[in-house]
């Protein structure tokens, strides 16, 4: 070593170690968060998506045929109806042939983590 350079002290470089670790874990952080709120507005608009189509799927049943359909097994087999039967339960409730069905669409919780 140099007699006129001076020596780095130890101290020096704990602090410019310590401020990559920081940043990582904001970056980590930041990209979590993301996913996070993009996995929850998924899901929602995958909720959403699937009530419409059942309503819309219902509408075109008794336009076409003057009555409500008698299940949701109907409207598969008859209009084509699919959704992910492992991540939503729907409970289907005919009131009869002249009455709009009560439906409602429930996310299954433990489908997504």
């Amino acid at each position: 070593m140099n007699r006129f350079q001076k020596k780095q002290e130890k101290t020096g470089k704990q602090k410019t170690g310590v401020l990559p670790i920081l940043l990582a874990v904001l970056v980590v952080g930041c990209v979590w968060n993301g996913i996070t709120v993009t996995t929850v507005r998924t899901r929602a608009q995958e909720k959403q998506s699937l009530e419409e189509a059942i309503h819309r799927d219902i509408v075109t049943c008794y336009a076409l045929e003057g009555v409500y359909p008698e299940s949701l097994e109907y409207l598969k087999e008859h209009y084509g109806l699919t959704y992910n039967e492992d991540s939503y339960i729907v409970n289907y409730e005919a009131l009869g042939s002249n009455l709009m069905p009560d439906v409602t669409v429930m996310e299954k919780q433990d489908t997504w983590g």
